[in-house]
């Protein structure tokens, strides 16, 4: 295999991408539902367009982005799949929703009122607040309806709501949220309008299968990614197997060996119980390792794990080599993936940073190099 060239970077592989999204879309197909992939934030950090042209290949039909301007980059890199936005539509932004034929999701009435004033013909989406609290229309049924009279020259698509807590069965939130949605298109439908498409179901509705959710569509992201997040209390036995898709690595810029008594990094927060060998890595913080690993995180070096000693830096991490005194300067350390039998996740490192895995990928910065592999 040949290693990038490069003092720290990223490999994704696009047949994992490949595979996770075929697990998703054959776990939902039993019940009707296609997929939404949703590429959201450089594809939760493996890059979107490349991630994009990979699902592409696979047949995805639909992408989901946060925002305008996520979705005119995919747009410009020739997707041709129908683009979701969801994170709302800056008025000015009006006009490039016609022009990349981008579908808005739309969380209020007088977002509504704005398109038909401001982008007739277009396609959108309308979001219920079911229980999150955090976008999504808050209306009744029978506002909604006034709404849709109101605004002939938009074409409301699809009717869709967001789970706060879908991997928690120890809550009935998610219970009380399908039920809020049921009942609201039961009353839309009475009163006359039914949505084509409807979605609401993300990774954890679908792995622990909540299939009265799944509807006409899911949206996942995490698991084309590779990832599920544990469940809480009883939950049903998850259904999808998917791979993580991205290894992060560095290198090596400098070993020394220091005594006994020694103190590393910044305000001497870690002193030497014996006489240790270390290695400085060419990647910190502002490569997205978290700061809350400091003096408690741990890599791969060698094939074996290696506990970071002192602060994450900016630039540099410092790491305990003297397991593997073999390690050089410009030898492979990595931070998230795998070497031989040893691995460690996006989740056992945000376990340890206190954060969730989320934050761990999408905070892999733009300076680390991305390559993708087959």
């Amino acid at each position: 295999m040949n290693i990038p060239q490069a003092r720290c970077y990223v490999e994704v592989s696009r047949s994992i991408i490949a595979a996770n999204y075929r697990a998703v879309r054959d776990a939902v197909a039993s019940e009707g539902a296609r997929v939404i992939a949703v590429v959201k934030a450089d594809a939760y950090g493996h890059g979107s367009i490349e991630v994009s042209k990979a699902l592409v290949e696979q047949g995805a039909e639909w992408l989901a982005v946060s925002s305008v301007e996520e979705g005119v980059a995919l747009r410009r890199a020739g997707i041709p799949s129908r683009i979701l936005v969801m994170a709302g539509i800056m008025p000015w932004e009006c006009g490039a929703l016609a022009e990349f034929n981008l579908t808005p999701v739309i969380h209020s009435l007088e977002e509504l009122r704005l398109l038909n004033e401001r982008c007739a013909g277009i396609q959108v989406h309308l979001k219920i607040d079911t229980g999150m609290n955090r976008l999504g229309a808050l209306a009744e049924a029978s506002e909604i309806i006034a709404a849709l009279h109101a605004a002939p020259r938009v074409q409301v698509e699809g009717l869709m709501s967001h789970f706060a807590s879908a991997a928690d069965f120890t809550s009935e939130q998610t219970d009380a949220q399908i039920a809020a949605f049921h009942q609201m298109e039961s009353s839309l439908t009475r009163l006359g309008f039914a949505a084509p498409i409807r979605h609401f179901a993300s990774t954890n509705a679908v792995a622990y299968p909540r299939r009265d959710a799944w509807m006409s569509m899911v949206r996942t992201g995490h698991a084309i990614y590779g990832y599920v997040s544990p469940a809480r209390g009883h939950a049903p036995h998850a259904i999808l197997r998917v791979r993580p898709a991205l290894s992060w690595r560095t290198r090596i810029v400098l070993v020394k060996e220091v005594p006994a008594g020694s103190r590393i990094g910044y305000g001497g927060a870690f002193v030497a119980p014996s006489r240790m060998r270390i290695a400085v890595l060419s990647a910190g913080y502002a490569d997205g390792i978290p700061h809350r690993l400091s003096n408690r995180g741990k890599v791969i070096a060698g094939g074996r794990f290696a506990p970071i000693v002192g602060p994450v830096s900016m630039d540099l991490t410092t790491i305990d080599i003297t397991a593997s005194p073999e390690m050089k300067p410009g030898d492979v350390v990595t931070i998230l993936g795998r070497e031989g039998d040893v691995s460690l996740d996006a989740q056992q490192i945000a376990r340890t940073a206190g954060t969730i895995s989320y934050n761990v990928l999408c905070g892999i910065s733009a300076r680390v190099k991305r390559f993708y592999i087959d």
